[in-house]
């Protein structure tokens, strides 16, 4: 089942991305990746994506206006941020705006599958709800 899902890695180090990936596909996802928000968005644009796991400091667009513009246009995707900062406010801003989890780096691997699974579990399980309130009034 995880090879059905898609994860989109957004983060301006390509050291992270290479781990992330790794991590991820090892795992059975379908992993793509972007440098910055600007190049996230345009694979989105053309790629079935089912979550986005995005740094929060980039160049050009950084996490925060990455998260706005996906919940505008992409309102079933899961968005999980990773920050090098622990700060609270950085998180529950994060979280206020619709991200669906956060990750604090560094982090261990375990951590990132967790999370990862977590978020698509929480995704399912609202599109299936959603799909059973549009059968309903059908």
């Amino acid at each position: 089942m995880k090879n059905t899902v898609s994860i989109l890695i957004v983060d301006d180090e390509a050291m992270m991305r290479s781990l992330l990936e790794k991590i991820l596909a090892r795992e059975g996802y379908r992993v793509f990746s972007a440098d910055n928000g600007a190049s996230a968005l345009e694979v989105l644009s053309r790629e079935k994506i089912d979550i986005v796991l995005s740094d929060m400091k980039m160049p050009k667009m950084n996490g925060f206006e990455l998260l706005k513009k996906i919940r505008d246009e992409y309102k079933d995707l899961g968005v999980i941020i990773m920050t090098a900062y622990g700060d609270t406010y950085t998180v529950k801003d994060a979280l206020l705006l619709g991200a669906d989890e956060y990750v604090t780096k560094p982090f261990k691997s375990y951590e990132i599958t967790l999370v990862v699974e977590r978020a698509y579990w929480r995704i399912l399980s609202s599109r299936n709800q959603s799909s059973e309130v549009t059968a309903e009034k059908d």
